[in-house]
């Protein structure tokens, strides 16, 4: 299997020096991350909206190691909100956080992401949208849960993401699945040991399945996060099975990755939005998306080999 692999090639910095000096690489990561800073960034938020799709948007870079690099990622999520409010789309564009970006594996990690994402969340419910914070490792999670459950005191529309490949998210499933509550399901893409992780593609489906299942028979809303035809169809029929109006649920697909797919579902009348990564420390996320899917994978090999 390749994804292992590349997830563990995701955190090589000779990896990192080899893909980043590539002259394809460019090209390809801008299938994924269509710019750099806010002013790139802007068009293509008009764009989407525009075509009746949403967004989330999450600002790249995972490798932090100083409070200093912490507070400047906090700053850069506070110049995308300052770029939103002119635009006035509320709700229609949100945020995505990983709190490894805002300082969460440092020493007083957690007190100090919590610091650094809440005046975050409190300039995104003053432009009337709101932020989901990122599922990463699963030695994370904890943190990141008691960090969601902090924010959602003041700021209940703060919204979290659960993976369905690691064991325990049936069970933080049922305990997020309450009124008001907002949950990303995706299916995980760190490398994860068998000891806490489904590792076969048809048991993490069944259990994104039995995931899905939990959220859309709970009181919250559930945003699905998944490429896969029938685990949306799926996703649909359970929408419909728990009496679900299309505005009760949403999909949630990457930029980059089946488009016209994001246009059909946004014409049937549901609400469809798309994960869109910007910025410069693009290595880490890159990565994630090539194991995540061979097609990704493919597309990036041919482009090499067509370029080279």
């Amino acid at each position: 299997m390749l994804g292992p692999v590349i997830l563990a090639a995701s955190r090589s910095d000779r990896m990192r020096r080899l893909i980043s000096a590539a002259p394809v690489t460019k090209q390809v990561v801008d299938r994924f991350i269509p710019g750099e800073t806010v002013a790139d960034i802007g068009p293509i938020i008009e764009d989407l909206t525009a075509k009746g799709l949403e967004l989330t948007m999450d600002v790249v870079g995972e490798d932090i190691t100083t409070p200093e690099q912490a507070t400047a990622a906090r700053d850069a999520y506070l110049a995308l909100i300052d770029h939103l409010k002119g635009l006035e789309l509320g709700e229609r564009v949100e945020m995505s956080i990983k709190l490894s970006m805002f300082g969460q594996a440092l020493d007083g990690g957690h007190e100090l992401a919590l610091a650094n994402v809440r005046p975050v969340v409190e300039a995104a419910a003053a432009i009337g949208t709101t932020v989901t914070l990122d599922a990463e490792d699963h030695t994370t999670l904890d943190s990141m849960f008691a960090i969601h459950e902090e924010l959602r005191k003041d700021f209940p529309q703060t919204g979290c993401v659960i993976q369905s490949y690691l064991f325990r998210t049936e069970a933080d499933a049922r305990r997020l699945a309450g009124s008001g509550s907002r949950v990303r399901l995706v299916k995980g893409a760190y490398k994860e040991p068998a000891e806490v992780a489904y590792q076969q593609k048809h048991e993490i489906d069944k259990a994104y399945v039995r995931i899905l299942r939990i959220l859309m028979e709970g009181e919250g809303y559930p945003m699905i996060g998944s490429h896969d035809p029938r685990l949306i169809a799926i996703a649909q029929e359970l929408a419909h099975k728990a009496g679900r109006k299309l505005d009760e649920y949403e999909f949630q697909m990457l930029y980059g990755i089946r488009g016209e797919e994001h246009l059909r579902l946004a014409a049937e009348g549901h609400r469809m939005r798309v994960y869109t990564a910007y910025g410069t420390d693009w290595y880490g996320y890159f990565m994630r998306r090539l194991a995540e899917k061979p097609a990704n994978l493919r597309f990036f090999l041919r482009s090499m080999v067509s370029k080279g």
